[in-house]
């Protein structure tokens, strides 16, 4: 009797009389019922098997990855020979070898059909208070990719980069998202104290799904910077948004003073609460108010907003 089992393109694997596997191209769960009568196996081959963590399951390793000190960590009980614990809510030495970090994504675990995410560039000259980014990736800004080491086609591309505007590459990184035709979303935020009349002529040859700025200290050098590059800037002000940072440094006054600045200039911006679980209730209002675009477009002034109430 011979039996055929198939794992798509990803290999196969002929059982003859239950005891001769021929091939043996598939994970080793898929041939596992067959396992105990198994006397011979002719030309294996070596499949990794990767998925996402079920407690009901046995595993070789285990990794997890959390992204905020603060998030909870997995409680339930795991059945594996190791766990491999990775991401800045677990520190900052557990970094991938560099072979790792610049493989290509396997979008399949996300399910992802048509977006790319990555990072072109590492690193921030700021070294702002708030940010992570000093310690975790250095006070400069450097090339750690080409696009196609993470882009294929896709018809949206991500950039989680903390500050591609200050790396002296910029120019040649954003050569290659003009070529690449795909939507644009730069998540982290480009920083408009950056910009030269060089840069917004290449970003304004860009399809943009959105832009964020961000304007986190009441000073006004930024805002100096987002009032004189806004006229140049070919784009509606729905993909134009602006980080507003609260709760940090700043007076309720002085959050709602740049809010209304932001709404003059034609900007959408949005609010960005530093230490959410602390912050007092008119701070998460007025984060409503801004937030939810429905209520920003209707209601101007936040003391019209009957969220307050």
């Amino acid at each position: 009797m011979i039996n055929i089992l198939a794992a798509g393109s990803k290999g196969n694997c002929t059982i003859i009389n239950d005891i001769i596997a021929v091939d043996m191209g598939i994970s080793f769960k898929r041939l596992s019922p067959y396992c105990k009568n198994l006397q011979l196996v002719l030309c294996s081959h070596i499949h990794s098997e990767v998925e996402w963590c079920n407690p009901f399951f046995e595993y070789d390793k285990v990794y997890m990855s959390k992204v905020f000190t603060f998030t909870d960590d997995f409680i339930t009980c795991i059945r594996t020979k190791e766990i491999i614990k990775g991401g800045t809510g677990y520190g900052l030495d557990n970094k991938l070898p560099n072979n790792i970090e610049r493989m290509y994504p396997d979008y399949s675990l996300y399910d992802i059909k048509n977006t790319a995410y990555g990072f072109l560039t590492r690193g921030c000259p700021r070294g702002c208070h708030f940010c992570i980014v000093k310690e975790k990736e250095d006070l400069k800004s450097y090339k750690v990719a080409d696009l196609s080491e993470f882009w294929n086609g896709q018809k949206e591309i991500k950039l989680l980069d903390p500050n591609l505007l200050a790396c002296k590459d910029k120019y040649y990184l954003l050569q290659q998202l003009i070529n690449s035709k795909a939507y644009i979303d730069f998540t982290q935020g480009l920083d408009v104290r950056m910009l030269t009349d060089k840069s917004v002529d290449y970003i304004n040859q860009l399809k943009i799904k959105m832009i964020h700025f961000a304007w986190d200290n009441y000073e006004f050098k930024t805002y100096e910077k987002l009032k004189t590059f806004r006229p140049k800037l070919k784009f509606d002000k729905r993909r134009l948004s602006v980080y507003v940072l609260v709760n940090f440094n700043t007076t309720i006054e002085q959050d709602l003073e740049r809010i209304y600045k932001l709404r003059e200039l034609k900007y959408d911006p949005y609010v960005m609460i530093y230490d959410k679980a602390h912050a007092n209730k008119k701070i998460k209002q007025i984060a409503r108010w801004v937030n939810n675009k429905f209520i920003w477009r209707s209601c101007e002034r936040f003391e019209d907003y009957g969220g307050m109430r």
